[in-house]
């Protein structure tokens, strides 16, 4: 009781799997069968086996590093192949991920160890993100970020310290790109939390005249002077 939930999971999973490997031990002695001519029998076969189903041995052992190592453990938030959801449950072999849209995935253990898995769980630290936005290059540079921070000051899962910062990222192909930085520990919600924020600094924008360009190009022709004289 005196650690945390993951780790009791890991652990309680850990010895079930021990008990029931020295159960087939046992089972087997008592059934007379010699486990050293069984596995000298089967020798070649578990070659052959062992060849198929390298991915699945991969699988179980990512399992039990899972579990004896606890880089990820139960209810911690993890992002797979694109995927952010929370740990249910870690099997020898696969382990149950929730999505944000309540469906339960089951992802290979050796793709949340070998694979590059990030668990937003072990940082106990406020993490940063960011919203993209371009305006016109008639706009006034000064109230664009003003206008940003804003909409940002009104989200109440948006936290104060480390305050949200805008800066000029570029001069783009037909807009001014200005970049919103802001700190939430409410990860699976960042993605409310950013069309919240487009939400209303679409509206602030509108109500003080500042445009979102759409791209645009200008087309020059060398001799427009003399195609019109020869059109007339």
């Amino acid at each position: 009781k005196n650690i945390d939930a993951g780790r009791r999971y890991a652990l309680s999973q850990f010895i079930k799997y021990i008990i029931y490997i020295l159960s087939f031990f046992v089972v087997m002695e008592i059934l007379g069968i010699s486990l050293s001519v069984l596995w000298g029998g089967a020798a070649a076969l578990m070659v052959g086996i062992g060849l198929g189903l390298q991915q699945t041995f991969n699988d179980l052992v990512s399992g039990i590093i899972l579990l004896i190592e606890g880089s990820i453990e139960v209810d911690d938030i993890v992002e797979v192949d694109g995927i952010i959801g929370t740990v249910v449950a870690i099997g020898i072999r696969t382990s149950r991920v929730e999505t944000r849209d309540r469906i339960s995935l089951l992802i290979p253990n050796s793709k949340l160890v070998g694979d590059k898995a990030t668990n937003w769980s072990h940082n106990k630290e406020p993490s940063r993100f960011q919203i993209e936005v371009g305006v016109s290059y008639t706009s006034d540079t000064r109230l664009v970020p003003a206008l940003i921070l804003q909409a940002a000051d009104e989200m109440d899962l948006i936290l104060t310290s480390p305050l949200p910062e805008v800066h000029f990222k570029d001069f783009g192909n037909s807009s001014l790109d200005f970049v919103l930085h802001f700190f939430i520990t409410e990860y699976l919600k960042v993605d409310f939390i950013k069309s919240k924020l487009r939400y209303r600094i679409t509206d602030l924008f509108r109500e003080n005249d500042i445009e979102i360009p759409f791209p645009q190009t200008d087309l020059w022709i060398r001799n427009a002077l003399e195609l019109k004289t020869e059109e007339k």
